[in-house]
């Protein structure tokens, strides 16, 4: 288990823990509350073979958020897409979100052999896109009707820039917006929300969502806060 901790004022204890089979349900019931976009059961599969690019996030041995991620590898680049970060509503701006970038931070920095970190973020998620920026993260491109069967349909790429090559790839993006790159990232996008007749149809609706409120301070408030669970690591 990860060891990144975060003290509050009022002494809590901000935790990180792997994701694994014994723990994935609570996964599931982070993401349905806070992501309204689906996943299907393939990336739940693939999630439990990231290792430190997945964890669960503990407030005094409570799951309240969770992070996932993976390497890229399109576009002759090594980069890292974090596919979902999110809080529950109750557990918003304690540091939580915080904590979760700063590991995927700590773990580029340590194999300091990527290009670039990226994820998606609709374009009217103001708070997100904040959040991000803080931490070094830019719009380098807008995709236009990213989402399925959500509106605003365009997502912004919000992406923090480790290399020259990156940097020179981001500057062609914004100079031809009108010019859509497939991705890896997309590709995964497309499966994930069944919007791929490689993922055997569409997946259920209200199972785990895909990168779009990718904030701990700006998710739906309007959502059914699931039963809170212990660590089980």
């Amino acid at each position: 288990m990860t060891r990144l901790t975060r003290e509050t004022p009022a002494r809590a204890n901000i935790e990180l823990g792997d994701v694994t089979h014994h723990n994935l349900k609570q996964l599931k019931k982070i993401n349905t509350v806070v992501l309204p976009v689906s996943y299907n059961d393939k990336f739940y599969l693939d999630v439990l073979e990231s290792g430190e690019l997945a964890k669960l996030a503990y407030y005094n041995d409570v799951v309240v958020g969770a992070v996932c991620s993976r390497i890229d590898t399109s576009e002759n680049m090594r980069r890292l897409y974090i596919m979902t970060l999110g809080c529950l509503s109750p557990y918003r701006r304690l540091g939580i979100g915080t904590v979760m970038v700063q590991h995927i931070l700590n773990c580029v920095e340590r194999d300091g052999n990527f290009d670039s970190i990226f994820l998606h973020v609709k374009v009217d998620n103001k708070g997100a896109i904040e959040f991000y920026k803080r931490f070094g993260f830019e719009i380098v491109e807008t995709k236009q009707h990213y989402y399925k069967r959500i509106e605003p349909a365009d997502a912004h790429v919000l992406q923090k820039t480790l290399t020259k090559k990156a940097a020179v790839a981001a500057a062609a993006a914004n100079s031809n917006p009108s010019q859509h790159h497939s991705t890896e990232a997309d590709e995964h996008h497309r499966v994930a929300n069944g919007d791929s007749h490689e993922a055997g149809g569409p997946v259920a609706p209200q199972v785990p969502g895909a990168n779009v409120n990718h904030s701990s301070i700006q998710n739906s408030t309007t959502q059914q806060t699931p039963q809170l669970t212990e660590k089980n690591r």
